[in-house]
């Protein structure tokens, strides 16, 4: 571990450890000419464990793991993991593209643990620039200094909470830490869960699967206008494409807000089998009379209040197409409401040599830099509004990892596909 006097001059650190950066470790593990560090504040890798649901899967084929699309051959590959744990055949014989939740967070940890260049346990408190000798210096809450040429941002993105809902009171939860607080859930008289998206439904799903048991009422409620399934046919994926990537960064800035509103069902939708499961699941529960279990649409959070003496949330809703307002009041509330980047508190110091745009998010090049130079400082994900749904996409993490790689070397040590897509979107 370095000592808070450290001298040595990294090459790049990585803060924040999600499969982005975590990716970008290992891709960088064999290159002599890049020297790099990872500071991550948690214990351990941890990846979106409140929702281990069983069964539950990821969106994307397994190819999509931490290195595959940049370098196929190596050791830290997803294939390499279940050869190395003894499950290769039974994955092969399942004939499934897509790994378990559980199997990609546990991928991730073994991965992590075979490098030397993550620290875990270590909170970033400031990031400063050395102008003299034109380095980083970024301050841990320990105490602890690192210099740095360039940084890599890697912070992921927290979960949100709505305006109405934030300081409420109660035991409301977030889906994050659904799991944890599920037994606690099942007691109430009344859950209503909030929000849409692949998460929501799996939430649902697994407290459908155990109304009978427990005998709560069961409301889902979402602002969209019906339960939209991700949008999963292979020319939609062609927009997850280096090609499309080159097309909407160069698009005026107002049109790429505009699209992504338009494109959040790529990426958020739910998965079309979970969506058949659970009506199927409805029409079966129903076989025996009526279920105790709304579906709500087109309905938007608006106003909450908590009774700490009943211990019930009011909820007020619009039906927007209707224009018409109602309640509900329940016992249990999960917010399903996503998640949204922050800028972390401590770029401060050197928010003056970031670039921003009219809207006051990170204004990210089309090599990932959010910095003046266009070389110093690169950001993972949360660019969904410079680099479209490629952003968040698991699959496209490899990919922008080896651009940024390239970045920072001056030269293209991973081959990055220019053109894959066989439509064609500008003229």
């Amino acid at each position: 571990m370095s000592t808070p006097e450290t001298t040595e001059i990294h090459d790049f650190i990585g803060i924040g450890l999600g499969p982005f950066n975590l990716g970008l470790a290992c891709l960088t593990e064999p290159i002599e000419e890049l020297n790099g560090l990872f500071l991550e504040s948690k214990p351990d890798f941890e990846w979106h464990s409140g929702m281990f649901l069983e069964g539950a899967h990821l969106q994307t084929p397994f190819m999509s793991d931490l290195v595959t699309m940049a370098d196929p051959t190596s050791p830290y590959s997803f294939l390499n993991y279940l050869k190395d744990k003894g499950r290769l055949y039974s994955f092969y014989i399942r004939e499934n593209f897509y790994p378990l939740r559980t199997e990609y967070n546990d991928y991730c940890r073994w991965a992590a643990g075979r490098l030397s260049s993550v620290h875990f346990s270590t909170t970033v408190a400031s990031v400063t620039f050395d102008e003299d000798a034109e380095v980083y210096v970024v301050s841990t809450e320990a105490g602890e200094t690192f210099r740095s040429r360039r940084l890599v941002l890697g912070t992921g993105t927290p979960p949100y909470v709505p305006e109405t809902c934030q300081g409420l009171g109660g035991d409301l939860i977030h889906n994050s830490r659904y799991l944890p607080n599920k037994e606690a859930l099942q007691k109430k008289k009344s859950i209503t869960l909030v929000g849409s998206g692949q998460s929501a439904a799996e939430i649902y799903y697994d407290l459908l699967s155990e109304i009978d048991v427990h005998g709560y009422q069961l409301n889902w409620v979402t602002r969209s206008p019906r339960f939209f399934p991700l949008e999963y046919t292979k020319l939609t994926l062609e927009m997850t494409s280096p090609e499309y990537v080159d097309y909407f960064h160069a698009l005026p800035e107002q049109t790429r807000y505009r699209l992504e509103t338009q494109q959040k069902g790529l990426f958020k939708g739910i998965d079309g089998e979970l969506i058949d499961a659970i009506f199927d699941l409805l029409y079966q529960k129903n076989l025996g009379g009526p279920v105790p279990t709304r579906l709500i649409t087109n309905s938007a959070l608006h106003s909450a209040a908590y009774d700490d003496t009943t211990g019930t949330y009011t909820l007020g809703f619009r039906q927007e197409e209707q224009e018409k307002d109602y309640t509900l009041e329940t016992e249990g509330l999960i917010l399903a409401t996503g998640y949204k980047y922050a800028v972390p508190a401590f770029l401060e110091p050197v928010r003056d040599r970031l670039n921003w745009d009219g809207r006051g998010r990170f204004d990210v090049a089309r090599n990932y830099a959010i910095d003046t130079t266009g070389r110093g400082v690169f950001l993972q994900n949360a660019g969904v509004h410079t680099h479209s749904i490629t952003s968040p996409d698991l699959g496209m993490g490899a990919y922008r990892n080896a651009y940024i790689i390239g970045a920072m070397l001056g030269y293209e040590y991973y081959p990055v596909e220019k053109t894959i897509a066989f439509q064609e979107f500008a003229v």
